[in-house]
């Protein structure tokens, strides 16, 4: 049954025909796809069913299943609504493929802070490494789904591919803030074959955001908490704008918190945007902005002795002394993002489709790391650069300096897609192109004699003896993707049985230049790969649906470093060839699952992967700096389980249990060197035999709560398995009380998180894997030496209040 709380509404905007005329196009196809509707007499709930496809919204379009509790639901300023199964945790899926999600139930009760890979971590076989208690530092987090780490996972935010396309790290927090994201959606497994993604070999993460309210308004979010924090979010929403139908929204929020551990803080401005207007069946135009500017610094990440000496202690030095390379100002990286795209749907006539995103990313920062040279023989590529132009320690006779690594990225694209639905036969075509620029050059700042570095973003750079900048690398990068898919969908059995046949085309083309001294100037690599799938999915009663696919992925080798020769800055000594393994990773995967929905929610799957040439990303040293690369795991072996089970809205009690059983191997010998080194058979790293949680959530409209227990089991960080992190409990509670109505404040609400309950800090994930932590003995008798991984280090507690409410 449902129930709505009605609340007056606010008088219209005045006309702006400025804003207007932004979606004169959508105004003026309304007369050509459809009529107008009428505004509904009160705003329903803002939490929807987000598709991930344009034919899965024709599947969910059947009529709803009976229900079988009477619950009295409500939607409140933060957009729940107490109707989903499992606390927001447990959405109802029709896709042919195991699928997961959040919707608000479950998104307003995290901490607004926390961003969208933070937040699915008690999804079925999400492995989160955080780095932070408060989940805000995209660049220092692991996040791996089946054993497969975030570079393989596709991040889509409104159909974008949001992700760097060479690096593939979701930065999520970059791209909306919390309340501004109406639900998440995780694909375990293979992506679909219509996503515009060339990595997600393992999965793909959806991100929608809300759409702006018809009656003018807004909402608004202060909280406050451990290690200093303070944030404060505004949404202003304009109601519709004149008589155009176009409706829009506009949201500023400010957030600093000091470092967990070390010192430093995190400042971040983000800004959203959405205009929106929506006529006929189907026909819709939006307009999207999004920026985000952010700055923190690093943690250090550390071996197993160094955590097992020094814990949460081991990181950068708080204090500057002379020729401290580790000083944590010397360990700055700063990213500035901004996101626009003006997604398309037409219902032409009642058998053609046309949906269009056009897209636009630029991208901007810095990275910085300590380090030390010497002023008279360093070398810039493999020529001698010294002596250098800049100041020693009149102690050590070293330079202290900066190595930074700046970067410029400009990313655009179209995706199309033409369906045409005819009976029981459902034919979509669609390409997706994409252009991507990116100039990484890298360059050496000198640190003053008090620690402080003026020029962190290289204006001012440390120059060799002929004037040049002195530098590590400095590579530009252009990439074109060209991709074609056909996709035939056929029902039957009065739309019981569901047949999907996919083919995709992918070609990724990358050309590299790079001016260091001795390098090679040009390299690049061209990828191709055909790419089917199939499912089919059967209901066998309207609360039960079984399903089985077949796929494919496929995924680039991630970052610039692997195309380009490296050398030492210390030696000229060539580290890194060009030419050295780049092929990509491909994929074959096969699925069967189980859903039922009802009172009790249930979701099952059985999975099995086949990987080569798989693709391990991780970071190394290069001169000082960090850089991102991929490594060739060469082929893998996954199977297993996974299992969810939610309850809806029960006496206001909504459980959770989620669980995946994954036993993942690799199937050949690593190279090292001239010999190999006996992994056959060993266990894949990243990849814990068990991981699970459990929740429970209580909301009566006033009084609220949530809590969650994650379990991750042991994990593995080197190909020889003589190296591991110990599993690990992590527990989080919300709780909170909201009042329906006090004045002009709608659903005034104060809300408490509590985060890590009982951890003090502890190792939650691999930063950087190595082939084997010991010395090993190789196939042909040579003795290879070991290096040892780093890891994340788990945030400690924190506690963050919020007051939030509509007006």
């Amino acid at each position: 049954m449902k129930s709505l709380i009605c609340m007056p509404r606010a008088p219209s905007s005045p006309p702006d025909r400025t804003l207007a005329s932004v979606l004169v196009l959508a105004t003026a196809l309304s007369g050509l796809c459809g009529t107008p509707e009428a505004d509904a007499a009160a705003e329903t709930s803002s939490t929807t069913k987000e598709e991930t496809t344009r034919e899965q919204k024709k599947e969910d379009s059947t009529p709803a299943h009976p229900e079988y509790v009477t619950v009295k639901s409500h939607t409140t300023a933060d957009g729940t609504t107490g109707r989903t199964a499992g606390g927001g945790l447990m959405p109802q899926q029709r896709a042919p493929q195991a699928q997961s999600g959040l919707t608000r139930d479950y998104i307003a009760r995290q901490s607004p802070t926390e961003s969208p890979t933070a937040m699915i971590a008690a999804l079925p076989g999400v492995i989160y490494s955080a780095n932070d208690p408060l989940g805000t530092n995209d660049d220092q987090q692991g996040l791996s789904i089946r054993g497969l780490d975030q570079t393989e996972i596709g991040y889509l935010f409104e159909g974008v591919p949001a992700a760097p396309p060479l690096f593939l790290m979701p930065y999520t927090s970059a791209t909306a803030d919390t309340e501004n994201i109406s639900s998440v959606t995780l694909t375990q497994g293979a992506a679909e074959a219509t996503a515009p993604l060339y990595n997600a070999v393992g999965g793909q993460l959806s991100v929608h955001m809300i759409k702006p309210r018809k009656t003018a308004g807004g909402f608004m979010d202060l909280s406050y908490g451990s290690y200093a924090l303070n944030r404060e979010f505004l949404r202003l929403d304009s109601g519709e704008i004149g008589h155009t139908g176009v409706t829009g929204f506009a949201s500023f929020s400010y957030r600093n918190a000091n470092q967990w551990r070390g010192a430093g803080d995190s400042p971040r401005y983000h800004v959203d945007s959405r205009l929106l207007r929506e006529w006929g069946k189907g026909s819709s135009a939006s307009l999207i902005f999004s920026f985000n500017r952010q700055r923190q610094y690093y943690l250090r990440a550390p071996t197993r002795t160094q955590w097992h000496v020094s814990g949460t202690q081991f990181n950068y030095s708080s204090r500057y002394t002379e020729g401290d390379s580790s000083y944590y100002l010397l360990q700055e990286n700063a990213r500035a993002q901004t996101l626009l795209t003006a997604p398309l749907e037409f219902r032409l006539n009642r058998h053609f489709h046309l949906s269009l995103t056009p897209y636009f990313i630029y991208v901007a920062g810095y990275d910085g790391f300590g380090t030390t040279l010497d002023p008279q023989h360093s070398y810039q590529g493999n020529q001698p650069a010294g002596p250098l132009q800049a100041s020693t320690g009149p102690q050590t006779g070293q330079i202290t300096a900066v190595a930074t690594d700046t970067f410029k990225q400009a990313h655009s694209g179209i995706t199309a897609s033409l369906r045409w639905d005819a009976g029981r036969n459902s034919l979509t075509g669609g390409a997706w192109y994409s252009y991507y620029d990116y100039s990484n050059p890298s360059r050496y700042a000198a640190v003053d004699a008090d620690g402080g570095v003026s020029n962190m973003r290289g204006y001012y750079p440390i120059l060799t003896a002929s004037g040049d900048p002195l530098t590590s690398y400095n590579s530009h990068l252009v990439q074109q993707v060209n991709a074609l898919f056909v996709q035939d969908r056929f029902h039957a059995l009065s739309n019981r049985l569901t047949l999907s046949a996919t083919f995709r085309a992918i070609m990724v083309t990358r050309t590299i230049s790079n001016q260091l001294a001795g390098a090679r100037y040009r390299n690049g690599a061209s990828y191709f790969s055909p790419q089917p799938q199939l499912s089919a999915s059967y209901d066998l009663t309207p609360q039960d649906q079984i399903f089985l696919n077949g796929t494919t992925g496929f995924r680039a080798p991630s970052g610039i470093s692997s195309y380009n020769d490296r050398f030492s800055v210390a030696t000229g000594a060539q580290t890194r060839s060009a030419t050295s393994d780049t092929r990509p990773e491909y994929s074959i995967g096969e699925e069967v699952g189980y859903r039922h929905t009802g009172l009790v929610n249930v979701s099952a799957a059985l999975f099995n992967y086949n990987f080569t040439n798989r693709q391990i990303s991780t970071t190394s040293n290069l001169n000082g700096a960090l850089v991102t690369e991929s490594l060739n795991g060469g082929g893998q072996t996954a199977r297993g389980a996974q299992l969810e089970v939610g309850l809806k809205p029960w006496h206001h009690f909504s459980p959770y249990l989620s669980g995946q059983y994954i036993h993942a191997t690799i199937d050949n010998n690593l190279k090292s060197g001239m010999d190999y080194l006996p992994t056959r058979g060993k266990k894949a790293i990243r990849t814990p035999d068990f991981s699970g949680s459990i929740g429970l959530s209580y909301d009566d409209t006033h009084l609220f709560g949530q809590f969650t227990l994650n379990y991750v089991g042991p994990t593995y960080s080197t190909f020889m398995n003589d190296e591991r992190i110990p599993g690990f409990v992590t527990a989080n509670l919300s709780m909170g009380y909201r009042l329906r109505q006090v004045g002009f404040a709608r659903s005034p609400q104060i809300q408490l998180n509590l985060i890590n309950l009982g951890q003090s800090g502890y190792l939650s994930g691999v930063n950087s894997v190595s082939a084997n932590a010991r010395t090993t003995q190789g196939v042909y008798g040579t003795t290879i030496a070991g290096r040892a991984p780093t890891y994340f280090v788990g945030g400690g507690f924190a506690g963050v209040v919020s007051v939030s409410t509509g007006f």
